[in-house]
């Protein structure tokens, strides 16, 4: 049975579509609105409010920490410095992704762990002989991210100017009117936005400081269709969709290293070992077999297809979380994993895995588009990602 997380008094009252899907093992609403673009509008042109409570959160405390960590994660945590924050993913020894997050430094030897997946029983069997405690807090750090143009003056009223000079990747322990609060400049949306993090029991509270602060500031509730159309044009990849995290793979395709999911900045090949090194030391110098692409769909062409039987074009209302051929002449060369339309940029775009051969900016090749039950293609375009990226959001 899904559990509610302690926001549920709150975002239920506000769900008037009645959609929710299971996250983690907690109820999360798909959408509030019975229009749900306009949680969308609220990401890209004030403020969204989503509940990220069900991310799994692990608190690394003790002598060999760092040891740990860096045994780990492909980054090298010693240089994650007191208050900053590290995306990383983390690997077994054939250098399969098992999952992604972020890794946080509280000083001290204290660090924090989020993921997607549970991770615990990881993290203990990769501790045998370290000087390591290891909690996991998924039950007692309850989450929001606030995401979007006007976050940043929605938390100026409340935070007391904690977030004046805050810089990306970075986090304070502050209070938000009244509320303890961990606040970092973080989210999964590409845009200007902040992630809170405060104990469970203050989660209503911080909420409804939130709402109190927010209506200026055309603050909305946003649920996990919006987020997922922000994070595609982020070209940010999600678990059990661009990849399999390797412990819930059955076959061989279906698992994933850093490099054919386009992480190779997060590698620290020269930090000393890790879990699944020599395996991406090898495959570093010959190369990844394939790679996790932006792809953007030449809609007038997808326009054509429609009119051809006398149809009004369709655009995908919801982003598509399935595998789409992708083709090169008469032959099937990958899939798009990802796929949605951009309200913002009005385009269509996703993501999709393609052999190395087929991954350089400028390639062409066709998606298969279905209409009136009729296999179509319509030629896509391999872009740069992200394929939006305001300069708030890092400024």
């Amino acid at each position: 049975m899904l559990r509610e997380s302690p926001f549920h008094s709150r975002t239920s009252a506000l769900c008037e579509s009645w959609e929710w899907k299971g996250w983690s093992g907690y109820l999360a609403a798909s959408s509030y609105q019975l229009i749900g673009s306009m949680e969308y509008y609220a990401i890209r042109h004030s403020a969204g409010l989503i509940d990220i409570t069900p991310l799994y959160k692990y608190h690394v405390s003790g002598k060999d920490s760092v040891a740990l960590l860096n045994r780990v994660v492909t980054r090298d945590a010693s240089k994650c410095g007191k208050g900053h924050i590290f995306y990383t993913p983390w690997c077994d020894d054939r250098g399969h992704v098992v999952d992604d997050g972020t890794l946080w430094n509280f000083g001290g030897g204290m660090y924090r762990l989020t993921s997607a997946e549970p991770n615990l029983r990881w993290l203990e069997d990769n501790a045998f002989g370290l000087d390591v405690a290891i909690r996991d807090a998924s039950q007692e750090v309850a989450a929001l991210a606030l995401q979007g143009p006007t976050s940043r003056a929605i938390l100026m009223e409340g935070a007391d100017g904690a977030v004046e000079a805050l810089k990306y990747f970075r986090f304070v322990e502050t209070s938000y009117d009244g509320v303890p609060v961990t606040i970092s400049r973080t989210g999964y949306t590409g845009d200007l936005g902040y992630e809170l993090w405060t104990d469970w029991e203050h989660a209503e509270a911080l909420w409804d400081a939130l709402m109190t602060h927010g209506p200026r500031h055309d603050i909305a509730a946003a649920g996990m269709t919006a987020l997922d159309i922000a994070r595609i044009e982020a070209g940010l990849i999600l678990a059990e969709v661009e990849f399999m995290p390797s412990r819930h793979a059955i076959i061989e395709s279906q698992q994933y290293t850093p490099f054919e999911l386009g992480l190779d900045w997060a590698v620290s090949l020269d930090k000393g070992p890790f879990n699944g090194r020599t395996v991406l030391k090898e495959e570093q110098r010959r190369g990844p077999r394939r790679r996790t692409v932006g792809i953007q769909v030449h809609w007038p062409s997808v326009v054509k297809l429609y009119r051809d039987h006398d149809l009004p074009p369709e655009s995908p209302q919801v982003p598509t979380r399935e595998k789409i051929p992708l083709y090169s002449g008469p032959v099937q060369i990958g899939y798009a994993t990802s796929t949605t339309w951009s309200p913002m940029l009005k385009q269509y775009i996703g993501l999709a895995t393609v052999p190395a051969a087929y991954s350089a900016f400028g390639t062409v090749m066709d998606l298969e588009v279905t209409v009136e039950g009729e296999r179509k293609r319509a030629p896509a375009v391999v872009v740069k990602r992200p394929f939006y990226d305001p300069p708030h959001k890092k400024a």
